[in-house]
């Protein structure tokens, strides 16, 4: 998504560690950011920064999402810590000057409140540490709309109307109408009230997550394949329930269901920002809800280690800490979001599971039918376990764990610009880390009374030059006849395979761990993987590494970018939170994600697609609500799909239904979610606006100024355009949430 950029630090500047002190007799210092109206140059933007109160302060750093960027003035100073953590001096720095004003310039454009700069630290002159807190939420709507390809980009105010007449049928859902649907309904004469009496049995059936719910006017029946099954029909029973009206009393019915595919996840990043264990929980009780029933989590990266190792304390002493540092010897350099201090940082930046709260997590999860399939990455996005392991053998020389050669002249940059990330696959220390951590995992697991599903692995994007200086590879390369780059990372997925297979785990990595050999490497490999992640495919049938990976005799787990990366914007608005790289995912488009058309396949094939898998990973996400929002409506299309292989909602149908239905659920239960925009239409002289939801209200301005829930303008009615130049902003509001603002702008 990125560039890296190189930039040249001011004569004499040095990054020490610092502690944290306030400046006395000083007044405070203060930031504000602002984006100016783009100019006719292409491609780029200006950020203005504006200081006060900066004469005890040498230099300011902040947080940003990387792009390649660069101060305007010559006298300022832009230099990067880490990839997204900056600093600016200038001149007018240590003295009594007033409105400074930095201007960077970045190379694209800024299209999301997430790229924005975020957080800032004041370094004193004597090197002290504190946090800077913006005097105002960056706002990006006005000014982006003043750019042409910001107006080609967002979606025009006209299609959303268009769109939300479509979405808003009128149709009212059905009592047995829940997500994912009943494969089968069968109606009967009467009505069971809720709160009867429910009974639970077991039955034979070939799927063992089927279930069958039998509602009589004396009692409620649910069987189960399994006790998994029965769970499952309990679920579907509450959920029936739930969304009764009146007094709760349903049709009497036989539904039989079960699912087109065993593997139904979601993954959760919470190594780029952490989330705590009661948190998690609240994740897994919403799957369970929808019956997904694999958490992909994923614990390591660049950004963090969130996991306890028994034995290997500086996992989480470093890769757990992130503050303001040269050099990762003590913790991680902030990132996304931050204080600057390791020891008073955000709760996103700081923060691990402990072996007992990991334990006890998935023993909860397992009692709601949840596998967890915990991920740690390698051999790359390992930095934070490279530096972790770098400490521990310059503290206590021992290099039983060490993952990188000394005099490695290696020159890479990974897609998130990192230049020290990987593990070195000719490093015997990788493969006694690798099963290190895999023993201690296997034993939380045991002592959990929970089997292992198996670790995922990682192995995707090494970037190209990596481990081109390391003489340990290269005796490698010659030793083993290994002619390229990609050959060394098949030989570590190969050894990586044997150690799963040696203790009966099965693996499981992303597309990248299988694309590309030959045979006898599939032969090797593939029968102790126990899923493939496909993030990205093609309609072309040749270049399809889903249809590769089940040629190849791989478990193949649809989780394609395009579908079902929950990071991504619900749609182009600059107030939209989240990613665009690979799109924009609604809970529309996770509907339309059916993994026989991107896998399409004849059946002969050796291996088969077993399910698919939403993820979420956390580069924008700072809290709870951020989690829950880019993941629900969202992830209830993926839970469709991972269910029913055939359609089943229309696009309408299921509209509705979520904004009938399981919107005001998740409000009863304190669950945040997002909500869709009003559209706006100039029509016949006359302002006309419309909602996706029947019940939702929208308000409104005509004079350009943001409105909010409590805005004096209700649409009730088409408005008459007022004479002259108009700005209209409205935005939709439900159970307490509201939409960005949808803008029209009427020049005439």
């Amino acid at each position: 998504m990125y560039k890296r950029f190189l930039f040249t630090a001011a004569a004499g500047l040095s990054l020490c560690i610092i502690g944290v002190a306030p400046i006395v007799g000083a007044s405070t210092p203060t930031v504000d950011w602002k984006l100016l109206p783009a100019d006719a140059t292409e491609g780029r933007c200006i950020g203005r920064f504006t200081f006060n109160n900066m004469d005890s302060v040498e230099r300011v750093c902040f947080t940003q999402l990387p792009r390649p960027m660069k101060v305007i003035s010559p006298g300022d100073s832009l230099g990067e810590i880490n990839p997204g953590y900056y600093f600016i001096i200038s001149p007018a720095f240590g003295s009594s000057a007033k409105d400074i004003v930095v201007d960077v310039e970045c190379e694209w454009p800024l299209r999301s409140i997430s790229e924005c700069p975020e957080s800032y630290q004041a370094i004193t002159v004597s090197g002290e540490i504190f946090p800077i807190q913006p005097g105002s939420k960056p706002v990006l709507t006005d000014a982006a709309l003043h750019d042409r390809k910001w107006s080609e980009w967002m979606l025009p105010s006209d299609s959303i109307y268009r769109l939300n007449s479509r979405l808003a049928t009128g149709r009212h859902p059905g009592t047995f109408d829940i997500v994912p649907s009943f494969k089968k309904i069968e109606l009967k004469k009467g009505v069971c009230k809720k709160g009867m009496p429910v009974e639970t049995m077991l039955t034979t059936h070939d799927n063992p997550e089927y279930y069958r719910i039998t509602l009589t006017p004396e009692k409620a029946i649910v069987e189960g394949a399994s006790a998994r099954g029965v769970a499952l029909g309990k679920r579907a029973l509450d959920q029936i329930f739930k969304g009764a009206e009146g007094n709760g009393s349903v049709e009497c019915a036989v539904i039989e269901d079960w699912p087109d595919y065993p593997y139904r996840g979601l993954m959760i990043d919470i190594a780029r920002n952490f989330r705590t264990p009661d948190e998690m929980r609240r994740i897994a009780d919403l799957m369970a809800d929808y019956r997904l029933n694999t958490l992909h989590f994923h614990l390591t990266d660049d950004e963090g280690w969130r996991l306890e190792i028994p034995g290997l304390p500086e996992l989480t002493d470093i890769g757990a800490r992130r503050g303001y540092t040269e050099n990762s010897h003590k913790y991680l350099p902030d990132i996304f979001a931050g204080t600057g201090m390791a020891d008073n940082n955000l709760p996103s930046a700081n923060g691990y599971f402990t072996r007992r709260e990991f334990i006890d997590f998935i023993r909860y999860c397992d009692s709601i039918g949840i596998a967890v399939i915990p991920e740690i990455e390698s051999p790359g996005h390992a930095r934070a376990a490279v530096k972790a392991m770098e400490a521990r053998y310059r503290n206590t020389g021992d290099a039983t764990y060490r993952l990188i050669e000394d005099n490695d002249s290696s020159r890479y940059s990974t897609a998130q610009f990192y230049h020290d990330n990987l593990m070195n696959p000719a490093v015997e220390g990788t493969y006694r880390f690798i099963g290190k951590i895999v023993d201690e995992v296997a034993s939380m697991y045991d002592e959990a009374g929970v089997a292992l599903p198996g670790i995922h692995l990682g192995g995707d994007e090494v970037p190209q030059g990596a481990w081109a200086g390391s003489a340990a590879v290269t005796e490698m390369k010659k030793r083993s006849g290994l002619e390229s780059q990609h050959a060394v990372q098949g030989e570590y997925v190969r050894r990586i395979a044997g150690i799963m297979r040696d203790r009966g785990i099965p693996l499981y990595g992303w597309q990248d761990i299988c694309t590309d050999y030959p045979d006898s490497f599939h032969a090797e490999v593939s029968p102790a993987v126990g899923g493939m992640d496909c993030w990205v495919s093609s309609p072309e049938p040749e270049k399809n590494v889903a249809i590769k990976g089940v040629k190849a005799g791989y478990p193949v787990i649809i989780s394609n970018v395009d579908y079902f990366y929950m990071d991504m914007l619900y749609s182009p608005h600059p107030e939209e939170k989240g990613l665009y790289w690979g799109g924009f995912t609604d809970e529309l488009r996770t509907l339309s994600g059916y993994p026989d058309e991107i896998c399409p396949r004849d059946g002969s094939e050796p291996g088969k697609v077993i399910g698919v898998s939403g993820k979420l990973f956390a580069e924008t996400i700072r809290n709870r609500g951020d989690m829950e929002r880019l993941l629900l409506p969202k992830c209830l299309g993926l839970a469709e799909r991972g269910w029913n292989a055939s359609p089943t909602y229309s696009p309408e149908d299921f509209n509705i239904l979520i904004g009938d239905k399981i919107l005001p659920l998740l409000s009863e239960k304190g669950v945040e979610w997002h909500l869709r925009q009003p559209g706006i239409i100039l029509q016949d002289g006359r302002i006309m606006m419309n909602s996706p939801y029947p019940d939702a209200e929208i308000r409104y301005t005509l004079d350009g100024t943001p409105p909010d829930i409590s805005s004096a303008r209700l649409y009730e009615a088409p408005i008459d355009k007022p004479t002259g130049p108009v700005v209209v902003k409205a935005i939709l509001c439900k159970d307490g949430k509201t939409s960005v603002p949808t803008v029209l702008h009427l020049s005439y």
